[in-house]
């Protein structure tokens, strides 16, 4: 909690990936993956309550192994490729308001994808949006893209041109302005602005900026072993 304002921690994990099968519980240095974005809920100062919704009981019985509450097996239609973070949230949010009668002011989603996390990343990120809240709605945290648009291709048949022919025309590379990616260490949203517009990305939107090693997500076996690289050889130096 943080000026009397109830904080929800969110860890969506479903059974389902295409990408790198299992990859939830598949061991990431001596833990299963989700293990390291639960501890980094569980260790923050600020936050109130750390939801897991998941559809598999083998998640949802490490979560609660770990200390982390799971009120329900999050539903089946709520769980698919193409189910969004968007619809999954607020389904946790309706569900503690209406179950347990619990209402919160900000809500923080923390994907498993993402546990390059540093200690106090996801608490700096609650003071930064909590002490800027007459400017901002919400927070995202991002890395800067080595891969500029403007050195970008793309390909059609056996042709290669560029990816953006209007940045492309605007000069050197190294002239262009750097450019960021949302990688997941936090999304920290106002919860009635988040009902609102329905988005991670509200329009009044602030950033906290991470490190070159955080700049990875797990989507397959390929990040999953840089990843381990990383925490192997840097630890807790991120």
């Amino acid at each position: 909690m943080i000026e009397n304002k109830k904080i929800l921690a969110v860890i969506p994990a479903r059974e389902g990936s295409k990408g790198l099968p299992g990859k939830n519980t598949k061991v990431l240095n001596g833990k299963p993956l989700i293990q390291w974005t639960i501890e980094t809920a569980l260790g923050s100062d600020l936050i109130d309550r750390v939801v897991l919704t998941t559809d598999c009981e083998v998640i949802a019985d490490l979560g609660k192994n770990l200390g982390v509450t799971v009120p329900f097996l999050r539903p089946k239609d709520l769980a698919t490729d193409t189910s969004s973070s968007v619809d999954v949230v607020l389904h946790t949010l309706d569900f503690m308001e209406s179950e347990f009668d619990e209402v919160f002011d900000y809500v923080v989603l923390l994907e498993p994808t993402s546990p390059l996390r540093k200690k106090r990343d996801v608490d700096n990120m609650i003071f930064k949006l909590n002490s800027s809240r007459k400017e901002y709605d919400g927070i995202v945290s991002v890395g800067e893209v080595k891969e500029n648009p403007a050195i970008l291709k793309k390909i059609e048949g056996a042709n290669l041109f560029p990816y953006d022919m209007e940045k492309m025309s605007q000069g050197r590379r190294q002239d262009n302005s750097a450019v960021y990616f949302p990688y997941g260490v936090a999304y920290i949203v106002d919860v009635a602005t988040f009902r609102k517009e329905k988005s991670f990305y509200p329009k009044r939107l602030t950033h906290y900026l991470i490190s070159p090693l955080q700049c990875f997500e797990i989507d397959d076996i390929n990040d999953f072993l840089l990843v381990e690289l990383v925490m192997k050889n840097f630890g807790n130096s991120l």
